[in-house]
């Protein structure tokens, strides 16, 4: 958790034009009790930094407040730096990804890191700005799993950015047989998702309503089936 903090202040000091603080309030337990005690709340920082010349940077960790009386249950970082230093525009993607958290009562786990390189191709399009990149993805379970990974990132301004649609997708496989006593008998791939769209209304220069919707598929279950957790959110970039 210090070294987190830590990344935080060090991703501060290098400007201030593309950094927001994000507070929802998750309804996961209401749409599916089976899956969490509780609804929570969720903290998310997340810093940008895009230069068309040089590449981009992004720093994103978010903080649930799962845990019993709110504490934190679970924290997750993701790191992506996207280099490019010649004329077309393709970049070389490098990603990073991994976290920790607890379950009741008292047991922690550790979020797989995850580390990938490959390309990523920015573009814009009838007013909207996009990024697409496909990386070689390495999970590091006990056994480790070498897959593609496809990345997605959106966003569009509606009048004069006072409503804002944005957010990622993310799709990868990896292996079933991950080195421990509960997967050393399953063979194969499987297919993962995650989505967080979101829609903000601007209430002043720095504050936002709006809401967004976290997608999961084979990443909080076996089950083959799409969850859809939408929350409610304030957002204050600064």
């Amino acid at each position: 958790m210090k070294t987190g903090l830590l990344l935080i202040f060090w991703v501060m000091a290098f400007g201030t034009k593309a950094q927001q603080l994000q507070f929802h309030y998750d309804f996961r337990h209401s749409l599916d009790p089976e899956l969490t005690q509780t609804n929570f709340a969720s903290i998310t920082f997340e810093y940008f930094k895009g230069n068309d010349s040089t590449g981009s940077f992004l720093f994103k960790m978010q903080t649930d407040l799962s845990s019993e009386n709110s504490n934190v249950g679970q924290v997750f970082l993701q790191v992506s730096k996207n280099i490019r230093y010649w004329k077309p525009k393709v970049e070389l993607a490098m990603t990073y990804s991994g976290g920790l958290g607890i379950s009741p009562p008292s047991f922690g786990y550790s979020i797989t890191n995850t580390v990938g390189l490959g390309a990523a191709y920015p573009f814009t399009w009838k007013g909207g700005w996009f990024t697409t990149s496909l990386v070689c993805r390495t999970s590091l379970f006990s056994r480790p799993s070498y897959d593609p990974q496809f990345t997605f990132y959106f966003g569009r301004g509606f009048f004069n950015y006072r409503l804002l649609v944005a957010g990622s997708l993310v799709a990868w496989s990896e292996n079933r047989n991950q080195g421990t006593p509960s997967t050393k008998e399953l063979m194969g791939k499987k297919v993962a998702f995650f989505g967080d769209p979101q829609c903000w209304l601007k209430l002043t220069k720095s504050l936002s309503i709006g809401s967004r919707v976290n997608l999961f598929y084979h990443t909080l279950t076996t089950k083959n089936h799409l969850q859809i957790y939408p929350t409610l959110g304030l957002k204050t970039q600064f």
